[in-house]
């Protein structure tokens, strides 16, 4: 790094300056924690940060993270320039579906990248990756020429880095909260250097152990999210199944992103790695809704991860027209036709368009400016057509990575934002398009449609490009899919005071938000049945998929689920764990949990005590019971019921599974409806309550010989042990 702030100091004649403002300083620390140059210290006489700007780089991190704006840094960002490898055009498009994007060519390329981390001590790229992978970790291992090192850091925390590494939109994800990008500079090119190291060192095949002898688990897709739960658990030693509809595994990655963005060789290979090892893969078997019942019978888990397969269509008048297809339709059909030996002019046909020897070339309309729509009109593009693409954002907002928008362009395709698709015209077939412009001031308000200056145009094929949905049949059986992946309330600490969030970042709101649905695929939605991926929250990234998948398949593991006629079920039982947790103010709750916790243990119950304010979705889906307790609020007159803070705890709850839990609630006067507000809380979200007490100062008089909450836990634990709901001690 010296060598970089020496070689910007002769280009530029400059060097960042910071100000520490003295009266706004509390001396928390945060930015010398967080400064990953040592560039701040604290005056030990004033207790205030103080800044050396001889050590400083630019990247903004003490800015971003002081929680009082005591911070001013000025100057330029002492970072080199981006290695980027320009894209590898072929000279000849038609026909040619050899890869696009280069990696580093060797070496001194990747080293000179891998030189531009900083190496942060609170690094934010690790909470903008969906699978939190240990980014400065792997970078350290190339900068030290240890590829196997690196590869160990990897698979950690993801099985498929090669796919990774080349579809990710790493802008939206880890190099959009890399502290340059952070700060308005460039990104260390994180997707290459992930990309460098499993290029130069295959991507070792899983190896068993004895962890989960005698588990058996179900797997229903073969997607990213199923490739993550599968991985996982066959490596613990579980007896994995996985059920595929199609011929050939992989899922999107396969069927949905064409060969010049992901061959199918990296798509397919961790199914060869599993299969080769002994894993179940059974291609060509379609499971419907009405056959999870008979896998919960045969399995002791199952994991749903069949993503959203039903393409949108827009309801147009003419949507019904010959010549309009899905982007599933046209992608599965285009890759047959590309593949060596493909017939082409067949393919052509099918969509009933001219032959090769017609002198007039087709014009392919893609509803849609994403990932999705971007295959669609490349693919076209390489089957010698003409495309556009119309999608009614503005390009500002655009869904598509960036370099793709521009790798697309390159190739003839045209890419038209703030256009909508009004009708589509034609005599039985489509032939024309008409379409109205549209307007859009903020990426999370919906575009307005402007009436005025309507366009046609003349179309021989509209190729719905918009993406998926989740199967309605599937989202009937599976309770409280799809998840929005939506954070509610103030951000955990950790993610406030790492700076990812600082003047409302989108790419750290984004990040947060997946956070929802990365520990919603940790808590079933029923008894032994999970559901992951696309199919838990909708279309979301392959990492973010696999991510789920992983954690899916860690709760499957921590949880030990046996089916019921499973003849060793009962060694699976083990010390059952059970949370005590509440919300107390004046400490009598508190303390009730804290007795509740010791009934327990007098039954050799495991029990952990936390308040709610310490109790998230990780804590829920670590425990085989939950036990919540609550001190009522309110006046007897005015109404009374659960504490403020329990109320809001209970509306951010995610969805439970069928877990059971035990509620309570210590009052002065009179309980009322607490109680019954808090089990039509916990039933909303799926629990099973299977006991529940109010305490009054009697009860929780330890001196009085009548019904307290230590005898409530005692009754409770011997409910745990023989799988009995029916003690509720008090209405």
């Amino acid at each position: 790094m010296t060598q970089s702030i020496l070689s910007h100091e002769r280009a530029y004649g400059a060097h960042p300056t910071v100000q520490v403002l003295t009266d706004r300083c509390a001396g928390c620390q945060e930015c010398v924690i967080r400064c990953p140059t040592g560039a701040l210290s604290m005056e030990t006489l004033r207790w205030v940060a103080s800044a050396d700007d001889d050590l400083c780089v630019g990247c903004r991190q003490c800015e971003r993270t002081c929680p009082f704006s005591a911070i001013v840094v000025e100057g330029p960002m002492l970072v080199e320039p981006r290695i980027e490898p320009e894209p590898v055009h072929p000279a000849r498009l038609l026909g040619d579906i050899s890869e696009i994007r280069s990696g580093f060519a060797g070496w001194p390329e990747a080293l000179a990248e891998a030189e531009r981390c900083l190496q942060c001590p609170d690094p934010t790229c690790v909470r903008g990756c969906p699978a939190h992978n240990d980014i400065p970790g792997f970078i350290a291992s190339v900068r030290a020429r240890d590829l196997e090192g690196a590869h160990e850091i990897l698979r950690r925390t993801s099985t498929l880095p090669d796919v990774c590494s080349r579809v990710c939109n790493q802008a939206a994800q880890c190099e959009g909260a890399c502290s340059w990008s952070l700060a308005g500079g460039v990104a260390v090119s994180i997707g290459r250097l992930e990309r460098f190291i499993v290029d130069n060192l295959e991507v070792a095949p899983p190896t068993r152990s004895s962890e989960a002898n005698g588990l058996s688990v179900a797997i229903i897709g073969s997607g990213p999210a199923g490739a993550g739960a599968a991985w996982d658990l066959f490596e613990a030693g579980a007896m994995v199944t996985v059920y595929e509809k199609d011929a050939t595994p992989g899922g999107l990655c396969v069927w949905g992103i064409p060969d010049f963005t992901l061959r199918e060789e990296l798509a397919t290979r961790p199914w060869r790695q599993l299969s080769r090892a002994g894993l179940d893969l059974r291609c060509g078997t379609e499971i419907g809704p009405d056959d999870i019942d008979g896998l919960l019978f045969t399995h002791d888990a199952v994991i749903v991860a069949n993503g959203a397969g039903v393409p949108l269509r827009l309801p147009v008048p003419g949507a019904d027209l010959d010549g309009v297809v899905d982007a599933t339709t046209f992608l599965q059909g285009a890759r047959a036709a590309l593949e060596f030996g493909g017939d082409q002019q067949g393919f052509r046909s099918s969509l009933g368009l001219a032959s090769d020897d017609d002198s007039r070339t087709p014009n392919v309309l893609v509803l849609g400016a994403g990932n999705t729509a971007m295959d669609v009109a490349r693919t076209a593009r390489r089957l010698g057509m003409n495309a556009t693409c119309i999608d009614w954002l503005d390009e500002r907002f655009a869904l598509a990575r960036p370099d793709e928008l521009e790798e697309a362009r390159h190739e003839g395709v045209e890419v038209c934002f703030s256009r909508t698709l009004t009708a589509l015209r034609g005599e039985g077939r489509v032939a024309r398009a008409e379409l109205a412009r549209t307007t859009q001031d903020r990426a999370d308000r919906r575009p307005k449609v402007l009436s005025e200056n309507p366009e046609g145009r003349e179309v021989d094929l509209v190729v719905m490009a918009m993406g998926y949905r989740l199967d309605p049949a599937f989202t009937d059986v599976l309770p409280g899919t799809p998840v929005r992946k939506e954070s509610h309330g103030v951000a955990d600490r950790r993610w406030t005071a790492s700076g990812i969030l600082a003047n409302h970042n989108a790419v750290g709101q984004l990040a947060l938000g997946r956070e929802v649905g990365l520990w919603a695929a940790t808590l079933p939605v029923s008894d032994r049945l999970w559901v992951v991926g696309d199919a838990l929250t909708g279309p979301a990234t392959v990492v973010e998929a696999m991510a789920q998948g992983r954690r899916a398949a860690a709760a499957v593991l921590d949880a030990r689920p046996a089916r019921p006629s499973r003849q060793d079920r009962e060694q699976w039982s083990g010390p059952r764990r059970v949370l005590v947790c509440y919300e107390s103010v004046g400490g009598k709750t508190a303390r009730a949990a804290e007795a509740i916790a010791d009934g327990y243990s007098a039954q050799g119950v495991v029990a952990r005590v936390l308040p709610i304010a310490r109790v998230g979705a990780a804590e829920l889906a670590a425990t085989d019971m939950v036990v919540v307790g609550s001190w009522v609020e309110g006046f007897v007159v005015a109404g009374v019921g659960p504490a403020k803070g329990m109320r809001a705890w209970l509306a951010d709850l995610p969805r439970l599974g069928g877990k059971p839990v035990g509620i309570f609630c210590t009052y002065g006067v009179s309980p009322k409806d607490t109680l019954g507000e808090m089990r039509r809380s916990f039933q909303e979200r799926g629990a099973v309550v299977v006991a529940q007490a109010a305490f009054g100062p009697k009860e929780l008089d330890a001196k009085a010989g009548v019904f307290g909450p230590r005898a409530f836990g005692e009754e409770l634990a011997l409910q745990i042990m023989t799988n009995e709901a029916t003690y509720v001690p008090v209405e």
